[in-house]
């Protein structure tokens, strides 16, 4: 009966959430809903309930968390700061003679304005009401254009200082430590925000390099649909002048990660230099008022309020799933599948990746994550791999059609006359790197331990 209501319980949740409801509220209210059914049946014990104080306290005082509306403050700041528009602009004019140079710039700026912000949403938005109109007004392909744009948005995703990357580096330790314990190691060792931002950096710029390769391939063999720019820019820009756009959100980035990844700064400490540092940029562009800080604050509160009550449902919803003994069947269900740990990783992967059309990267971090985590690091998988490959599959989730987040993103801003089959067409060879990416990553799981293992040898 308590396997029965553990499924019900997620069944109820993804019914909910498909019929529109809040997504943190929903995940509260089912989970409360099947707590005071299974007390009436007598297959939930009401004490684990007891424990939920103690896990919102442990949500609000989380060193790690404290970065994300730290980070979300950068991200916005930086959005608000127009340097996006300029960088583009100037990358554009001067790879104007080249064929697919637009593409190859967005493609840049998409990479950067990532690595700055570390919000997939907002890059998408971005990066299509700035480059798509440029992009159609060359005679770009629709298709080309489009799918470029999402798959630049979705770099943040996995480019440090990602807040997937964050959420998901706390719920991993947390699930490496729990599998430590029942391997009988009691002095469990963790792994940091930082190490997974090491091991996602060589993933993300060899996805950036392929990318690129894909543009190249693609303004060589088909010049129509990438073409040179047709007419001279009226503003001429300069390598100089370029080099002095790129000069502040390179040093934002060297600043962030360089302090996170040498030890100086922990990454609440380095999300403080990021935000001072995006104020500072922003004052240079001539975009810092009082007007412009009071909108950035109101933004961030909003979004950093959403994540974390989704924290705190996602928290209540694992706690209501565990006092079914969910986790337990789970366990039983992955160790009893063929292939060991392969067959039970790529049932996870699959899973995780077909949850990706209904829940955002929070839900699925919060509430799958903490359930099959532990099983699959017991299992003797690296953690850090782990937690790039979930970053690289619910990036290409994502992106796939038809009900990739980025795909709703790009749509919400795309003109009437760019119909929704191109973007769909135009993700296609994307999602291909991004699977080819995958399977770079199995056969070779140095790509993603590589780094950390150099970085954060002990002595």
């Amino acid at each position: 009966m308590a396997g029965l209501m553990s499924l019900g319980l997620f069944v109820a949740a993804g019914l909910s959430l498909l019929a529109g409801f809040p997504v943190a509220f929903t995940l509260a209210g089912v989970a409360l809903i099947f707590a005071l059914l299974g007390v009436l049946t007598g297959t939930f014990d009401p004490s684990f309930l007891g424990a939920f104080p103690s896990r919102i306290f442990g949500i609000m005082s989380n060193e790690t968390l404290i970065a994300v509306p730290v980070f979300v403050f950068m991200g916005v700041m930086l959005e608000k700061s127009k340097l996006a528009d300029q960088l583009l602009q100037a990358l554009a004019q001067l790879m104007r003679r080249v064929p697919g140079g637009l593409g190859l710039a967005v493609m840049l700026v998409g990479a950067l304005m990532a690595a700055s912000t570390g919000i997939v949403g907002a890059t998408v938005v971005t990066m299509g009401l700035l480059s798509l109109p440029t992009m159609l007004r060359n005679n770009y392909d629709p298709s080309v254009a489009t799918g470029t744009i999402c798959a630049a948005g979705t770099l943040g995703q996995i480019i440090p200082p990602s807040i997937v990357l964050i959420l998901l580096a706390d719920v991993l330790s947390n699930a490496y430590q729990q599998a430590q314990l029942r391997m009988g190691i009691f002095s469990p060792e963790t792994i940091s925000v930082g190490e997974l931002f090491a091991g996602a950096l060589l993933p993300g710029l060899i996805l950036v390099g392929l990318y690129m390769l894909y543009l190249v391939a693609v303004a060589v063999l088909k010049p129509a649909a990438m073409p040179a720019a047709s007419q001279e820019p009226a503003d001429r820009v300069t390598f100089i002048a370029l080099l002095g756009l790129l000069a502040g959100p390179l040093l934002l980035i060297v600043a962030v990660l360089g302090s996170i990844l040498m030890g100086l700064a922990t990454p609440t400490e380095a999300a403080a230099v990021g935000a001072t540092g995006a104020m500072l940029l922003a004052l240079k562009q001539k975009q810092l008022s009082l007007q412009t800080l009071r909108a950035v604050v109101y933004q961030s509160t909003r979004v950093s309020a959403m994540v974390f009550m989704i924290l705190i449902g996602a928290s209540l919803f694992s706690l209501v799933f565990r006092g079914f003994g969910g986790d337990e069947y789970v366990q039983s269900l992955l160790s009893s599948l063929p292939g060991g740990e392969v067959g039970a990783l790529l049932v996870v992967m699959l899973v995780l990746f077909l949850l990706g059309f209904i829940l955002d990267f929070i839900e699925i971090t919060y509430v799958v994550i903490p359930i099959v985590g532990p099983i699959l690091l017991a299992m003797g998988i690296d953690p850090v791999w782990l937690g790039i490959m979930i970053a690289i599959n619910l990036q290409t989730s994502f992106l796939t059609p038809p009900f990739g987040f980025s795909l709703f993103y790009l749509r919400g801003v795309t003109p009437p006359e760019v119909p929704t089959v191109a973007i769909y067409k135009g993700v296609i060879p994307f999602i291909a790197i991004q699977v080819l990416m995958l399977g770079l990553l199995s056969l070779w799981p140095g790509l993603a331990t590589w780094l950390p293992s150099v970085v954060y040898a002990g002595p």
